[in-house]
């Protein structure tokens, strides 16, 4: 079994702000993604939630970055955000067919964002989890759904997910639902609370609490001091992976809260220098 990772990053790359804080001055904007995954192990695509991007830009964005290094790919809005999620098959088939294959082994899990008023139906949310693919050619698939809905906070979804093998998206926030449940063989985390005083986003104190909650998730255990809506499994638990973007809040802060916990976890790309 490989060794289990943790990979940290921000979503998306390109952010005016991140010019006077992050990137180095006079950096060309079509090298800000080779700068920032040599700072950064992962960068979740937001881009891909708006329109269907070209191959041409996956492959582009696979050969900007160091080997090792991995994206999240947020789905298209146009299979989640819709009133019979089941009936979304053919959007979803368009969605896979726009090119993240072109990733490789780059390609990390797929997130499914649903919209905030969207309401829990298991019927149907279980249909639509059956339509999700397990293979783009010869990559394994992994998927993320963040429900931003409070009914979702029940055990019946963290059933449904789990019978899925689809992990269920903690997002730290005082807007959407937050609660931490181990439903697959990866944890999903976006972390939404950075503030602009904080010079690494979060208070040190929660830079190492983060930092310790991804050691626990990828030991296979769950972390205390986290929300909860259903027991975590009696037994079996494996080592997971664990891919924990900061994103939203004070979003100029995402790129130092990042770094400070790689740094934290010693996890810091040997190429950050």
């Amino acid at each position: 079994m490989p060794t289990p990772a943790i990979r940290i990053g921000t979503g998306g790359w390109t952010f005016e702000p991140w010019r006077d804080n992050f990137y180095p001055k006079g950096l060309a904007h079509h090298r800000e993604l080779e700068f920032a995954s040599r700072k950064l192990t992962a960068i979740e695509i937001n881009a891909t939630y708006y329109r269907l991007q070209k191959p041409e830009s996956f492959a582009k964005w696979r050969d900007s970055t160091p080997e090792g290094f991995v994206f999240s790919v947020k789905a298209s809005q146009y299979s989640t955000n819709r009133r019979v999620l089941g009936e979304a098959g053919e959007s979803i088939e368009r969605f896979f067919a726009s090119g993240l294959g072109e990733l490789g082994d780059k390609l990390g899990p797929i997130v499914w964002q649903f919209a905030t008023t969207k309401v829990f139906d298991p019927q149907d949310f279980g249909a639509f989890l059956d339509l999700l693919p397990s293979r783009l050619g010869t990559l394994t698939l992994r998927h993320a759904v963040e429900a931003r809905h409070r009914s979702f906070m029940t055990p019946e979804f963290v059933a449904l997910a789990r019978r899925h093998g689809v992990a269920i998206v903690f997002a730290d926030s005082d807007s959407y639902p937050s609660f931490a449940e181990s439903t697959a063989d990866f944890i999903y985390a976006r972390l939404m609370k950075t503030e602009a005083h904080q010079a690494n986003g979060y208070a040190p104190e929660r830079i190492v609490f983060w930092a310790d909650c991804a050691r626990e998730w990828t030991a296979g255990r769950d972390p205390a001091g986290l929300p909860r809506v259903a027991a975590a499994p009696s037994a079996g638990v494996e080592p997971r992976d664990v891919f924990l973007f900061f994103i939203s809040g004070a979003k100029e802060r995402a790129p130092a809260a990042a770094m400070a916990t790689l740094d934290r976890l010693g996890l810091a790309p040997p190429l950050a220098a």
